[in-house]
Order: C-alpha cells, then structure tokens, then sequence
C-alpha cells in the first residue's frame, strides 16, 4: 500500500500479513482524492475517518496538509498498526481512538469538514451509516460525509445524497446537508 499525495507521495506502507481489514485499492484512493483536491484546501481540514481499517485515509489527508484527523478504528492490533505508522512518517496530528464507531458517534463533541467511512462491507448496519452520522451533527456547513460501500446498495434517494463515484468494485456515495 502506498500513499497516493502530498508530501508523502509514494511511501510505502507495509501492511502485515494477515491484517484483519479491507484497505480500500490506491486506484479508489486516487480517484477520491482526485475529487477532492478539486473541491478543498486539504491545509487545516478536519477529518473524521470512521472505520480506520490501514489507517490509509487518514495517512492521504495528512500528506495533503489536513488539521486535525481523529481514526476510529475498535480492533486493538489495526488501531496500534495505525498509530505506529502515524508515528514513522511524522503524522502528530492523526489521533487514534480505539472504540466501537456506533458508540464513538454517541459521545463525539467535536465537528467536521469531512467524515468519511468505510466499514466493513458485511456490516448489518451498513445502510444506516449517513443517518446515524448526521443525527449528531459532526459535519460543519458544506462539508462532505464520504461513504464507501459495495455496488449492492444505493443511496441516491437519501435527501443528503449528492453524488456516487465508482472506481472498479468500490463506490464511493458522497453526502451534503444544505
């Protein structure tokens, strides 16, 4: 896995066999990111990365300059591989929280320009993502929750769904309250 941008473009990072999360491709990664250079300052963004998985989002917005990055991610060996990453390519202003995503969404004071998540795609829950998202308020005005989910589920008809991009087998639906 390498990062796709910014100043760390084209770092490698190792990912352990047997590591129990679904990074999301580079392909996808660079198609994101693609997007969203042409719709954001990266500089001084702050992010919430639900589901961290590789921690590879999050390792994409702080090469482009991103503020403030808060990975959730519950399982404790994904959740130190991320901080030990973090920590090797000088990224201090990613902090991992180890907690249940659903729990963290409940406790959570702090608010968003962007929120993006990526959970499992056997996740029974999967579907209710954006409304347990948006039903406490974390995304400041104009900013984007990102979801990333397989083709079997559309969200088109959410009244927050602005738009869906799709890189190969990963879909990203993004979503904007006005």
């Amino acid at each position: 896995m390498r990062i796709i941008g910014g100043r760390l473009k084209g770092k490698t990072i190792d990912v352990p066999q047997n590591y129990k999360a679904r990074p999301t491709t580079d392909f996808a990664r660079e198609g994101l990111f693609n997007v969203l250079d042409n719709e954001y300052e990266f500089d001084g963004l702050a992010v919430l990365d639900l589901f961290g998985g590789t921690g590879a989002i999050s390792y994409e917005f702080s090469s482009r300059g991103a503020g403030d990055i808060h990975c959730v991610e519950m399982n404790p060996d994904n959740a130190a591989f991320i901080k030990a990453a973090a920590a090797k390519f000088g990224m201090d202003n990613i902090k991992v929280v180890r907690h249940n995503v659903f729990e963290f969404l409940e406790i959570c004071t702090c608010k968003y320009d962007i929120v993006f998540a990526d959970p499992p795609y056997a996740l029974e829950d999967l579907k209710d993502i954006p409304d347990k998202v948006y039903s406490h308020d974390l995304i400041h005005p104009g900013g984007y929750l990102i979801l990333e989910h397989p083709d079997d589920y559309d969200f088109s008809s959410h009244p927050y769904f602005k738009k869906e991009k799709k890189y190969g087998n990963v879909h990203f639906s993004f979503f904007e309250k006005d």
